[in-house]
């Protein structure tokens, strides 16, 4: 069975071989009236040799190389018998499509064997066989066959490089997708991940350590693992599900308008936020998805490095940039206590790959007055919805 986009090519190699091969008959039925050498064999044969050259060319894509021997065969025969007055066209199809299809290995021995047998056979039959012109008229007629075949596969070989070549981009492309895909789906993990375990850890520790002391505020604590879990658990199946199936229904995208519920997470974790939006209005879903993992983010690490302590959150936007600045007060000063260092792990790598991406900048570090502060500004050109 042909595919659908080749029926028509070997519609095309079809018509190409029965018009040779009508050609090729005509040529074996002509007289010597125009001073050349003509074919004075039986009628049969030269219809014979005809379709020998033609017909083969109606099946070349299927057996390129068997398709070449068997038309430089018969031509070569041909011109022995003085039938041939054309360059070996059909010769030239055959070695386009060795060129083409196969792979070197096969097709270079196959033009080194093809070009001296059809330079060979043009000499003997030009000026030994029948003479019909001196040394160097049979060298150019021979010269000639050569530039045809030599050229064809020299094609043919050319547009498999470019193909190959087109192929193996595309391979890299898919690969491209692939890994960023792939850093996507490791940045929302790590994400839901991070910022929900980051809560348990913490009330966990406050529930083990006022267990006996105050049994409310360790129920209380309990009571806010059991819903971060849930959260969670229920973040992690959508995620999940997106990727075994296209049709797995999606949760709500993470917006500018839940950065509240995430200030509310962090002072349940002992962290008391300061939270500042302002003018954000109208900015495209990526863009506020991102500005809600890079604050997320820098929550989770205030939450597991330094609470308890304050923090204050500014986002905000103008016509050039949206600018996010999150900064912690730091731990509190407990004597032999350790001063915070650069927080490591995928949290700030993630956050620098988000603002990378939109074309921003992520700036990280401690602060001269205690603390540690995270600023990341993203161009608003080209994101915002119209």
């Amino acid at each position: 069975m042909k595919p659908k986009g080749q029926r028509h090519l070997y519609a095309l190699d079809l018509i190409a071989a029965l018009a040779l091969t009508a050609v090729y008959v005509g040529f074996a039925r002509m007289t010597s009236d125009d001073g050349q050498p003509a074919y004075t064999g039986p009628p049969w044969l030269g219809c014979l040799i005809a379709a020998a050259v033609g017909l083969p060319i109606a099946v070349r894509r299927r057996w390129p190389l068997p398709v070449l021997v068997a038309v430089l065969t018969t031509l070569a025969t041909a011109s022995l018998l003085d039938i041939p007055r054309e360059p070996y066209a059909a010769a030239g199809l055959a070695a386009y499509l060795v060129g083409l299809a196969e792979p070197a290995r096969r097709s270079v021995p196959a033009l080194a064997v093809s070009l001296p047998v059809a330079c060979g056979a043009v000499y003997l039959g030009e000026a030994v066989v029948t003479p019909a012109e001196d040394w160097q008229g049979a060298v150019g007629v021979a010269g000639l066959v050569l530039l045809v075949i030599g050229g064809s596969w020299g094609a043919g070989f050319t547009v498999r490089g470019r193909r190959a070549e087109g192929a193996r981009e595309q391979r890299r492309r898919a690969e491209r997708a692939l890994d960023e895909e792939r850093l996507r789906i490791a940045r929302e993990l790590h994400d839901i991940v991070s910022h929900n375990l980051s809560l348990i850890a913490v009330k966990a520790g406050v529930a083990g350590h006022v267990a006996e002391a105050d049994p409310q505020e360790a129920r209380a604590a309990l009571k806010v693992i059991e819903e971060t879990s849930r959260s969670a658990l229920a973040e992690m199946r959508r995620t999940l599900g997106v990727l075994r199936t296209e049709s797995a229904p999606l949760g709500p995208v993470p917006d500018l308008d839940r950065i509240g519920s995430l200030a509310a997470e962090a002072h349940r974790a002992g962290v008391d936020v300061d939270l500042t939006v302002h003018a954000t209005e109208g900015l495209a879903e990526g863009t506020q998805l991102t500005i809600y993992r890079i604050v997320q983010e820098s929550l989770t690490n205030v939450v597991r490095h330094a609470a308890p302590t304050r923090c204050q959150v500014i986002v905000e936007a103008d016509a050039r940039e949206v600018r996010i600045d999150v900064a912690d007060e730091g731990p509190p000063s407990i004597p032999g206590r350790t001063v915070r260092e650069l927080p490591g792990g995928h949290g700030l790598l993630g956050m620098r790959e988000r603002a990378m991406m939109y074309g921003g900048s992520f700036e990280a570090g401690p602060r001269p007055e205690g603390g540690f502060a995270v600023s990341v500004r993203l161009p608003v050109e080209g994101n915002q919805t119209t």
